[in-house]
């Protein structure tokens, strides 16, 4: 029995099917079908793949980021990072000059040092108290080193900052990389002392040769020619020698005791500032007298001003020091404690153990190693 075929969509039909072609051709269509299914999948799948990686990535990241961090963690300001650590990294001299820093006592409290230094670090401690918000006092930790080496550990980010009746105004005394304050004591000053009478006649003759010319310079220069001279080591007293008394025979000292203490090299005078001059020959050494002038008043060589130092870097802590040095002139603090520890009479001991502040005891025997002197080359 025969059946009739028809085109019905496309395909030749009959009542019992499709011919072949027709077959092909649907298989045809499933297969593009199912490779759009395919492709969309795929496409899927990249997404999903993208995704995931992404997320590892970050993950990643934010791995690597915290190991940076606590490796090297992000540079934040130093007031902020003082207040973070609640203390105060300060240097100061191994070598005491009275009365700016006083060798170091014991008392029941511990280890004390104090001075006019000491006083000036505790306002400044005082102060970033405040600025950090008064809930936990910043405490000042002190870091006790060779003069010289004060500028190396500064350098180095080792401190904050350091106070040690530094001068800034001489010149040679400003190494790279490091910021002076503006002075909290003014027309402080280099000058001299001695044991021998001699030594003051002779200069005291050469400011008679200058007849009125007033050449200070000049009168130094001849005055102290031929003369054992020592200095403290890079301080503006050293400085001051190398550049303008080429005629003496100049001692480096690592200390103004070891200038005090050396009897072999047979000093004839001594320089250093004259604060801590007025201050040791009025109640240390009182064998040793300040050179003057004609008149009785003190032979300065040249003047110069003390300043806290910190790092160039240090923009904030900069303009924090200099506005709270600028408050203590104006209300009168920096006179008075400059009277205080420079004129007036009193028992350093006994202000070590109201007001010092604390030094540990691994540092004290390099505290008193006043060092020696040794011929300049």
């Amino acid at each position: 029995m025969a059946f009739p075929i028809s085109r019905i969509n496309g395909c030749l039909r009959s009542e019992l099917g499709c011919n072949d072609l027709g077959v092909m051709e649907l298989i045809a269509q499933r297969r593009r079908v199912a490779r759009m299914s395919d492709r969309r999948k795929y496409a899927d799948w990249q997404r999903w793949c993208l995704l995931m990686s992404t997320i590892l990535l970050l993950q990643g990241c934010g791995l690597i980021y915290d190991a940076v961090t606590m490796v090297h963690p992000l540079t934040r300001d130093e007031l902020s990072a003082i207040c973070a650590r609640e203390r105060l990294r300060v240097g100061i001299s191994v070598e005491p000059f009275r009365p700016f820093v006083f060798p170091a006592v014991y008392t029941d409290e511990g280890i004390r040092v104090t001075g006019l230094d000491i006083e000036l670090i505790r306002e400044i401690a005082d102060a970033l108290t405040t600025h950090c918000g008064g809930q936990n006092p910043i405490v000042p930790t002190l870091h006790v080193t060779r003069f010289p080496d004060l500028f190396i550990k500064m350098s180095e980010g080792q401190l904050d900052l350091f106070v040690s009746s530094v001068s800034g105004t001489v010149p040679g005394t400003r190494p790279a990389g490091l910021w002076f304050s503006a002075p909290y004591l003014h027309d402080d000053g280099i000058a001299a002392i001695t044991q021998k009478p001699e030594i003051a006649e002779r200069i005291w003759t050469q400011f008679k040769k200058q007849d009125g010319k007033q050449d200070t310079l000049t009168a130094v220069q001849e005055a102290f020619a031929g003369l054992t001279v020592a200095v403290q080591k890079r301080r503006s007293s050293h400085l001051y020698a190398e550049a303008n008394l080429k005629r003496i025979r100049m001692v480096i000292c690592d200390s103004l005791p070891a200038s005090i203490e050396t009897k072999d090299l047979n000093i004839d005078v001594i320089l250093t500032n004259h604060s801590i001059l007025q201050y040791v020959t009025k109640r240390v050494w009182q064998d040793w007298r300040i050179l003057t002038q004609i008149d009785g008043t003190p032979w300065i060589l040249t003047h110069e001003d003390l300043s806290i130092v910190t790092s160039d870097d240090h923009r904030q802590l900069q303009w924090f020091l200099n506005n709270l040095l600028f408050r203590l002139e104006e209300s009168g603090r920096l006179k008075h404690m400059h009277r205080r520890w420079v004129e007036a009479e009193y028992a350093p001991t006994r202000r070590a153990t109201t007001e010092g502040l604390p030094l540990e005891v691994t540092q004290v025997p390099e505290h008193y190693d006043q060092g020696q002197c040794r011929l300049a080359e």
